[in-house]
């Protein structure tokens, strides 16, 4: 090692000025495309669960964990949003007779389901 360069504790540091930098290497990240319910459950986590937040950050995991939450919503959304039009007997005739009825139905199914899947998943 130079005068410039030093290891202690296993971590590599530089000289700059008078004063001694370490030198951290973040590893891969991923790079994902972080949909609307993984920007919410990262404000979420920002605000209220810090060392999730922090160790995610550290750990290189923040992008695929949100990416994950993303993909865990949309998927309950779709399954709950399927199950209540089934439960209500929301069906294509409905929707060839009258379409108007069956657009407001589906958006009130869509609207529970979205609140639901918010409540399970993204401020969780």
């Amino acid at each position: 090692m130079t005068k410039d360069r030093m290891i202690q504790n296993g971590i590599e540091y530089e000289r700059r000025g008078e004063q001694y930098y370490p030198l951290l290497d973040l590893g891969e990240q991923t790079t994902y495309d972080i949909g609307k319910y993984g920007k919410m459950h990262l404000e979420f986590i920002k605000k209220h669960r810090r060392g999730t937040y922090t160790t995610l950050m550290t750990e290189n995991r923040l992008n695929e964990h949100l990416h994950n939450i993303d993909e865990q919503a949309h998927e309950q959304i779709d399954l709950h949003i399927a199950q209540m039009a089934e439960r209500m007997g929301i069906t294509e005739e409905l929707k060839a007779s009258d379409l108007m009825r069956w657009v407001q139905m589906m958006n009130s199914i869509k609207a529970s389901a979205e609140e639901i899947v918010m409540k399970e998943v993204v401020y969780k």
